[in-house]
């Protein structure tokens, strides 16, 4: 549910928020460390009620302007997001892929079993409901928070930045890959990186995905290669590498030799994150 500036009431605590559009609601409390007792009601532009299985949330937009003094470190980057690592960049740095569902589905699937046994519309049944709805909200959680991390580390020690445009709902489509592309969370850790770019005003490129795999970084001989050879070795001028290293290397050619195109602007990133996790 969405209020934008009528229907709703913030007490000048700032603890309290009645709302008077006659949904019965009414007055409730509110839990958090902001304080928005501090905040003029203008430019609190909308909020959003939203419920997960541990509560209610209520989400304040509130209109502001943030940013960051960047601290130069002279270094630009290409990174290519994948399954073995969750990405790899330009200068051979790696991060694992924390595989955060993998290593929690053992434990979801023996309590959709419970729930399955459950006599329907018993409370045993709503009790076993909730501790599934727990697990994946525990998922999603560290996903997010995993994401934003990487994002910012990456944002705060590089001055550009550099990755491939990637299509996530044709990929989906192969039926093998499909959970480990979902688990892995590419999507959303791509628009971290624009978040926190756009806050720290440092440009982010993108680039086409064509060829970055199969191409030399050194001399640009096409090797073609299929999923499975993880090393790339040129024909033509030798250079072994590591298959998405190599990738990322051209990523960082093709943006740095490409006018590309930047992130969009940070109050938009805003409500795209905002909707995404309401």
């Amino acid at each position: 549910m969405e209020y934008k500036q009528t229907g709703w009431k913030l007490d000048p605590d700032g603890r309290h928020i009645t709302f008077t559009d006659g949904c019965g609601i009414g007055r409730v409390r509110l839990i958090g460390s902001r304080d928005l007792a501090t905040r003029p009601i203008p430019a609190i532009t909308r909020i959003r009620l939203i419920r997960r299985v541990d509560g209610y949330y209520a989400q304040f937009c509130i209109q502001a302007q943030r940013r960051v003094e960047h601290v130069p470190t002279g270094k630009q980057v290409g990174i290519d997001v994948g399954l073995k690592a969750f990405s790899t960049d330009s200068e051979g740095n790696t991060v694992e892929n924390p595989c955060h569902y993998r290593k929690a589905e053992k434990r979801l699937k023996r309590l959709q079993r419970r729930l399955s046994h459950k006599q329907k519309k018993s409370k045993n049944r709503k009790k076993a409901r909730q501790a599934v709805a727990y697990a994946h909200l525990k998922v999603q959680r560290q996903r997010e928070d995993f994401a934003r991390k990487q994002a910012n580390a990456l944002v705060t020690s590089h001055d550009l930045i550099a990755f491939e445009e990637l299509q996530i709902r044709n990929m989906v489509r192969n039926r093998h890959l499909a959970k480990s592309i979902h688990d892995a969370g590419w999507g959303q850790f791509l628009l971290w990186v624009k978040y926190y770019a756009a806050m720290h005003t440092i440009p982010v490129i993108v680039v086409s995905p064509h060829y970055t795999s199969q191409e030399c970084s050194t001399c640009g001989t096409l090797v073609k290669k299929t999923l499975s050879v993880r090393t790339h070795v040129c024909t033509a001028c030798g250079v072994v590498l590591d298959r998405d290293h190599n990738a990322a290397l051209n990523i960082l050619q093709k943006a740095l030799s490409t006018v590309g195109h930047t992130g969009c602007a940070a109050s938009a990133l805003v409500e795209s994150l905002l909707s995404s996790r309401g």
